[in-house]
C-alpha cells in the first residue's frame, strides 16, 4: 500500500517507522525540515518539506495514488481540514485524523472522518486502521477496544451462515443489509451475494476477522 502521513511529530514518525517495517510505501509531509530528524535511519520513508494544504506539495507526496492518509499534526483544525481535503478532493479511500478535543468526535464522524485520540490510541492501532483496507470502520466504541465495521461479503462466504462468522466474546454480526433494506439476522441466516455485513469486533481480533474473510 502507498500511505501518506501529514505531520512528522512523535506520532507521525513512529507511524512512518511502523508502516515501513510492514513493507508499505510511506510518504511523510512536514513544513519543518528539522522534524525529519526523527526518521533518522529509516531510509525507506520518503520525506517532503512543505505546507500540507499546498496541492503541489500533496501531489509531490503522491496523494493521487495514496491508499491511505493519516493527518497527525499538533493542530485539530489542520488535521480535520486535511482529512476532508483528502476524502473530497483527492478521493483517498481511507483517511484518519488525530483529534485532541473529544467534544468534536461525533461531528467529524458524521462528516465521514475516522478520528483517533492520542490519549487512548497508539501508533500500532493507527497503523492497523490504515492497513486493513478491506474493512470499513464505522465507529470505535469506548476507549477504542471495540470497532463497529461494515464490509461487503466476500465470495467465499456466500452460502455460509451468521453462526460461522460469530466468535463469542470477539466478533458478531449485528446487522445485515440486503436488497436495499437492513435487518437483524439470526444465527441461521444464510449469506447471499451482494450482502453487506455490519459487525462488532474486538480490536485484538481484527487479524482473525481478516483470516475469516480470506
Amino acid at each position: 500500500m502507498q500511505i501518506l502521513i501529514i505531520g512528522c511529530g512523535r506520532v507521525g514518525a513512529g507511524l512512518a517507522h511502523d508502516l515501513s517495517q510492514r513493507g508499505h510505501a510511506v510518504y511523510i509531509v512536514d513544513q519543518d525540515p528539522a522534524a525529519f530528524a526523527r526518521l533518522r535511519g529509516h531510509t525507506h520513508v520518503q520525506t517532503i518539506t512543505g505546507l500540507s494544504f499546498d496541492h503541489d506539495v500533496l501531489r509531490q507526496a503522491g496523494i493521487g495514488h495514496a491508499d491511505s492518509l493519516a493527518a497527525v499534526t499538533g493542530s485539530d483544525t489542520t488535521n480535520v481540514v486535511m482529512a476532508r481535503l483528502a476524502r473530497l478532493v483527492f478521493h483517498v479511500p481511507r483517511v484518519v485524523a488525530r483529534l485532541y478535543d473529544p467534544r468534536y468526535t461525533e461531528i467529524y464522524r458524521r462528516l465521514g472522518i475516522q478520528t483517533i485520540n492520542p490519549l487512548t490510541w497508539g501508533v500500532q492501532r493507527l497503523a492497523e486502521l490504515l492497513c486493513y483496507s478491506n474493512l470499513h470502520t464505522v465507529l470505535s466504541v469506548g476507549s477504542g477496544d471495540v470497532d463497529l465495521l461494515e464490509i461487503e461479503l466476500p465470495p467465499l462466504l456466500v452460502g455460509r451462515t451468521v453462526h460461522e462468522m460469530t466468535l463469542p466474546g470477539e466478533m458478531q454480526v449485528t446487522a445485515l443489509s440486503r436488497d436495499g433494506r437492513t435487518f437483524l439476522p439470526t444465527l441461521g441466516t444464510v449469506f447471499q451475494e451482494g450482502d453487506r455485513l455490519h459487525l462488532a469486533v474486538l480490536v485484538t481480533s481484527t487479524a482473525r476477522l481478516n483470516a475469516l474473510l480470506g
